[in-house]
């Protein structure tokens, strides 16, 4: 993996405040990474310094095997969980959600 894109990776993660989530997705776009598979191979292997538990999946879910802890963390900074699933409408990261582009006028 290029370097360059390793560091962007690691400091959007860096960058998500405490009380806040981005997604797996939010973080690769943020980053121009190829895809959000690569930002969890990011975390797995060099993230143990990084805000970890605030990147979720899509759905707002952790993935299983972290997923006690990462609430846990979670919950201290205040964010509020429903059977182990955040609402990321209320918690997501303002700079991680992007507005759609507006659709052309149509004919009618």
């Amino acid at each position: 993996m290029d370097e360059q894109l390793h560091e962007s990776v690691r400091e959007v993660v860096r960058s998500i405040p405490a009380g806040r989530v981005a997604t797996y997705g939010d973080v690769a776009d943020l980053a121009r990474a190829p895809s959000p598979r690569l930002v969890g191979q990011v975390l797995n292997g060099d993230g143990h310094d990084l805000p970890w538990h605030r990147v979720l999946r899509a759905n707002g879910t952790c993935a299983p095997h972290i997923a006690e802890e990462q609430l846990q963390r979670l919950r201290e900074e205040g964010v509020v969980d429903r059977e182990g699933k955040v609402d990321l409408r209320r918690y997501r990261w303002e700079e991680a959600v992007t507005e759609p582009e507006e659709e052309p006028p149509g004919l009618w």
